[in-house]
């Protein structure tokens, strides 16, 4: 490259005190306003991190270390860098951040690492785990929109652990998923199968991420719960767990996440991923003879049951839009919306 062809600020005499804003200076001319925003943020808070803490040229290395055995372990089935992002509470930050919620409507929660596209399309009714340690469950749930209107052909991605706690993607010699299905809501908005009761289980601690919560004297348990991932198009990205509280609009194709947490778990005010909000905790129920005989299952057997309500896109936009444009002016920056997300406003 020519050097003269280069047009660049100039940099020079850089010290503790100018290289947040030379380095700055010279990212100053990217052409996409969100990135530039996002990189000068970065920037200027990694720099202010290395000036207050004093950080040392070992500690520095420790860090890009243990980031780089980070990306070493990860896999199709494992993504560590998924694992450190939430156990920093950074994944529910950013979910709560980019994809608000409405008061009475089913609030989101994390991803988590172990979500795989190799779930089997399965009819309404189907039995989804094989586990036969497991404690059989009947799942029958609904869906609405925040005006109480059914919601059918929603597409539902469902996932949990089996009696042991270890999802089917962390054993070895698996034949094939389990414990997972992929089904839609009927005409009713419902969806219904039969599973085993959620048991709490140790998130993999056996990477770098495990070794940092040893030297945090944190545990990595999550509480019981089984994630739901909703897709319909017109409805905003949700991802959901149940938890049992009782252990006796873009116009696009976009995921609904959620969870349910069974209230009463030992670990349910302590999960290693922050993941656990009020209004996703559950009582497990008992099957009435009614269900047993409509479901086809045992009466007096557990029963989850939940009733989901999604948020349009374009509901979810204009209040992530709102929220964005109060957390500026409370910062006391000029900013203006640029594809719903904000960057200085400058012209």
């Amino acid at each position: 490259m020519d050097p003269s062809q280069v047009d660049v600020p100039p940099l020079k005499d850089l010290t503790i005190d100018n290289i947040t804003d030379n380095v700055k200076l010279i990212n100053s001319q990217c052409p996409n306003p969100r990135l530039k925003y996002i990189l000068e943020r970065i920037v200027q808070h990694v720099h202010d991190l290395a000036r207050e803490t004093r950080l040392s040229h070992e500690e520095w290395m420790t860090g890009l270390l243990f980031l780089t055995s980070v990306g070493q372990i990860c896999t199709d089935v494992r993504q560590e860098f998924i694992l450190l992002s939430d156990i920093l509470g950074l994944s529910l930050l950013v979910d709560s951040i980019d994809h608000p919620k409405p008061p009475h409507s089913t609030e989101g929660t994390v991803l988590g690492p172990f979500h795989s596209h190799e779930a089997e399309a399965q009819a309404n009714g189907a039995l989804i785990s094989h586990d036969p340690e497991g404690e059989p469950c009947l799942v029958v749930c609904d869906i609405k929109d925040t005006a109480g209107k059914p919601v059918d052909g929603v597409k539902i991605d469902i996932w949990e652990t089996d009696s042991k706690g270890f999802y089917d993607v962390q054993y070895a010699g698996r034949e094939g998923p389990d414990q997972r299905a992929v089904m839609h809501s009927d005409g009713d908005g419902v969806f219904w199968f039969k599973a085993i009761v959620p048991v709490p289980y140790p998130i993999p601690h056996d990477g770098p991420v495990g070794k940092l919560l040893t030297q945090l004297k944190r545990h990595c348990y999550r509480p019981s719960h089984m994630h739901f991932m909703f897709e319909k198009q017109g409805y905003d990205n949700l991802i959901t767990y149940v938890q049992q509280k009782d252990m006796a609009s873009r116009q696009v194709l976009t995921l609904l996440r959620r969870a349910l947490y069974l209230r009463g778990d030992p670990y349910e005010t302590s999960d290693a991923v922050f993941g656990v909000k009020e209004s996703l905790l559950i009582d497990l129920g008992t099957v009435s003879s009614e269900q047993a005989s409509k479901y086809g299952v045992k009466e007096g057997g557990k029963l989850i049951s939940y009733n989901f309500v999604l948020v349009s896109e374009d509901e979810s936009k204009r209040l992530r839009e709102k929220n964005a444009m109060e957390a500026m002016k409370k910062l006391g920056r000029s900013m203006k919306l640029w594809n719903g997300l904000p960057v200085p406003d400058v012209d």
